[in-house]
């Protein structure tokens, strides 16, 4: 289902599924400010850090439903076309670290996203956009079911499945639909080990300046690859409207992708400093991602905290 609550023409950029909503468009609510408290005195402001999570019963259930069979169906299910000029199937070293994250969406669909480990403090934090896990503003309409599958490829999951537990998103994207990005804390895998003690951490910045050379990463849903292979677009990064933008047309499945800056293609090392959250219009040619600020950096701290 796309999910058409940004401004302008924009798009987030999670895959269609065939029972889609077409043309249903959410508006953005109205900040609520803080209320007075006593004359003087005023309420504590909000957590900027909105959060749900998952029983040990639902991940279990959650790994046992995205069997090969259920992720090989999801991947024919949608065909968002062609491949664009600038997007390429990514043939260097594996990244380890950057996977397919799969789920049933707010409206029962099954469907995926794209997302990265990430380095942590418990060693269990996966990236990616905000509506690849909930409805933008819309704070009841959350996805389950979530899997993550580092270096996912052609059916190949070679180091495994972790469940999600916790999700955090920014508030305002669970209430406003700004801020379109989210971490999440992962069980550890079936043998006990945690997830970038397998296949390593990305490192992450924050209230960095927008500028320079980008690689984003992801499972799109065009053809050939039916979200089966990890593509790549290459572009310099600018500001725009507020937030970062590279020339792109990776479509939908590639949402969550990361952004990695002073990437080497050699080793396939980089520092993740956005994530694939919307494009320019249906024939895209520009994607576009948040600058991650003190709001995400408290949601990425906190989920290494969980």
């Amino acid at each position: 289902m796309f999910d058409s609550s940004l401004s302008g023409n924009r798009r987030p950029i999670r895959r269609a599924t065939a029972l889609a909503l077409a043309g249903a468009a959410l508006a953005l609510a109205v900040p609520v400010s803080a209320t007075a408290v006593s004359g003087a005195a005023r309420a504590a402001a909000p957590d900027p850090v909105s959060t749900f999570g998952f029983t040990a019963q639902e991940r279990k259930d959650a790994l046992a439903y995205w069997s090969p069979a259920r992720i090989k169906a999801v991947g024919k299910s949608v065909d968002l076309g062609p491949t664009g000029p600038k997007t390429k199937t990514w043939t260097g070293p594996q990244l380890k670290t950057v996977g397919r994250l799969f789920m049933v969406n707010a409206a029962g669909a099954d469907t995926w996203c794209t997302a990265t480990a990430v380095q942590s403090a418990n060693r269990s934090v996966v990236m990616t956009a905000g509506h690849c896990v909930r409805r933008s503003a819309s704070p009841v309409n959350t996805n389950m079911s979530m899997v993550f599958v580092p270096a996912y490829g052609k059916g190949r999951q070679p180091y495994g499945a972790f469940a999600v537990r916790t999700v955090l998103t920014p508030r305002t994207f669970a209430e406003e639909g700004t801020n379109d990005v989210a971490a999440m804390v992962v069980d550890a895998d079936r043998s006990g080990r945690r997830l970038t003690d397998v296949v390593g951490g990305t490192p992450v910045a924050f209230g960095r300046a927008v500028g320079g050379r980008i690689s984003s990463f992801g499972y799109p849903a065009t053809h050939p690859q039916l979200g089966e292979e990890l593509l790549r677009c290459v572009g310099t990064e600018k500001k725009e409207n507020g937030r970062q933008m590279i020339p792109c047309d990776m479509t939908g499945g590639s949402s969550g992708g990361p952004w990695l800056a002073g990437f080497d293609e050699a080793t396939g090392k980089g520092t993740l400093v956005s994530v694939n959250s919307a494009l320019d219009g249906f024939t895209p040619t520009k994607m576009y991602g948040e600058i991650l600020g003190a709001t995400a950096k408290a949601m990425y701290e906190r989920a290494g905290r969980g």
